[in-house]
């Protein structure tokens, strides 16, 4: 792997001034000084692009003093455009830590969280905002981000020395690009190696600050159909770790019109915006503080196979992307699962219900524990992973098994977003005990509809329904490609169906 070629793109400001690729910062940063150079509304950042990852891993996992020192000088820019100080008071300046590859990887690598408090700072940040409870909030949100992935023991305290914080939370980003979790997912979509991760440093802002705070993340589609509505979730008073990781179901999109309706349609405008400038459905993570917009990420949506199909059709006829794009834009993967067809007995006894999350219908034995799913995947027998919310750790054991089933979370969190990616069936928020009633079952899990049946509820129906989507998409291929082309094969079979 390639370092930098000089000192001074080890560590990189990301205010848009320059155009910058997304190999070198890396998906997360890109998107930031992409959308900074749009004036759209962004906190202030700097990142530590791809190529230091390797300096790192090569230096004895450390992070050489010479980028540390540019890492200071940044961390000062930070202060001068937010009027705030890192590591003192009145107004503490605190940070987020955030991974981010050339590939968007969703959820696989690490990130920590209001980085930058001490016990004495909380108290500067409570008395400078009033708001003692909140201070307090935030600061066990790091205190347990920081030993989770930090530290990698709980409960462990961080140091007292908010720069220590800073450069060991670095590391444990740089680390993260070698663990299970991302060789896992790397392997899975084919990925390669990679140039590894980039981090990037950017100032905080708060949706856990008051009643007119929160967080979410949206589509500008719906990533499940494909529809041109603007889909996703919002959790009111709460940090983005509280949609993505699934341990709490959020609300829809919606409701943000109903606490803050001068929110709501500034999100639609941004939606539009970043979905003409990227030609693609987006996936668009933000916070609100204290009734204020922020937009902290922007990347191609992850979506299912039909939604893929639908997107990339009416992409082409609204002249944003051509008919060999659209063809490009369904992967193998995607067209296996198009061509198969499977509905559910109507009559079979339905054993939870939930968000279908991850459309398609798959028959298994329903597991919980880890690595039993992946012995039992291994040995051949179809395994349906059920899991209070799944975590970035249990991705080996999600990419073998047939489907997943979730207790909490909604359709933006961590098992919605990488099944539904890999076009896995998969149903979310299913309630409390979902684990223990089908635990040991043979289940049949239908994605669409959110509902997890009784035994193999699976049957082929005699025909299935032509779709004019697919029809048109298929249309798109030229005579000349290969019969084994995985769209030609779905062509045969769709033509077959109709």
């Amino acid at each position: 792997m390639n370092s930098p070629s000089t000192p001074a793109e080890h560590v990189i400001t990301l205010d848009g001034t320059l155009p910058r690729t997304r190999e070198v910062l890396g998906g997360k940063a890109y998107s930031v000084n992409k959308m900074r150079a749009m004036r759209l509304p962004v906190p202030p950042a700097f990142a530590l692009p791809t190529g230091v990852c390797a300096i790192y891993h090569d230096n004895d996992r450390c992070l050489p003093d010479e980028i540390w020192q540019q890492v200071l000088e940044h961390l000062h820019g930070l202060e001068a455009e937010t009027g705030r100080r890192f590591g003192a008071g009145p107004s503490p300046l605190l940070v987020s830590v955030r991974s981010g590859a050339a590939q968007s990887m969703p959820g696989m690598m690490d990130t920590v969280l209001n980085l930058g408090l001490t016990p004495e700072l909380c108290e500067a940040l409570a008395t400078e905002t009033d708001d003692h409870q909140w201070a307090t909030d935030t600061w066990e949100r790091f205190c347990h981000s920081y030993a989770a992935i930090v530290v990698g023991t709980p409960g462990a305290a961080p140091p007292s020395d908010p720069l220590e914080q800073l450069r060991a939370a670095i590391g444990a980003v740089f680390d993260s690009w070698t663990n299970d979790r991302v060789k896992a997912y790397r392997a899975r979509h084919n990925l390669g190696a990679g140039a590894g991760t980039a981090v990037t440093v950017q100032a905080m802002v708060f949706g856990n600050r008051d009643e007119q705070s929160g967080t979410g993340v949206m589509f500008s589609r719906d990533p499940a159909t494909g529809e041109n509505t603007l889909y996703g979730e919002w959790l009111a008073k709460a940090q983005g770790e509280d949609v993505v990781s699934g341990e709490k179901t959020p609300n829809p999109l919606v409701t943000v019109g109903e606490i803050l309706p001068e929110v709501y349609p500034e999100l639609e405008r941004i939606a539009g915006v970043l979905e003409r400038e990227h030609h693609d459905l987006v996936d668009i993570e933000f916070t609100v503080e204290s009734g204020r917009l922020y937009v902290l990420q922007c990347r191609a949506g992850k979506r299912s196979p039909r939604a893929a199909v639908r997107i990339a059709v009416d992409l082409v006829r609204e002249g944003l992307i051509t008919a060999d794009d659209a063809v490009a834009r369904v992967s193998a993967e995607q067209a296996t699962s198009l061509a198969t067809t499977h509905a559910v007995h109507a009559d079979r006894t339905v054993l939870a219900t939930g968000l279908g999350a991850g459309p398609g219908v798959a028959v298994g034995r329903a597991v919980s524990d880890i690595d039993e799913a992946l012995d039992l995947a291994a040995s051949g027998t179809p395994v349906v992973l059920v899991r209070p919310s799944t975590a970035p750790d249990d991705v080996p054991a999600m990419f073998e098994s047939v489907a997943v089933v979730t207790e909490l979370g909604g359709a933006t969190s961590h098992a919605a977003l990488v099944c539904r990616e890999i076009g896995l069936p998969c149903v979310v928020g299913a309630g409390a005990g979902t684990v223990a009633k089908l635990a040991g079952l043979t289940v049949t899990v239908d994605g669409a509809t959110g509902s997890v049946y009784e035994g193999d509820a699976l049957h082929t129906p005699d025909e299935g329904d032509v779709d004019e989507y697919l029809t048109e998409l298929l249309g798109y291929l030229p005579d000349t490609v290969a019969s084994d082309h995985p769209l030609a094969l779905l062509r045969s079979a769709h033509l077959e169906r109709a």
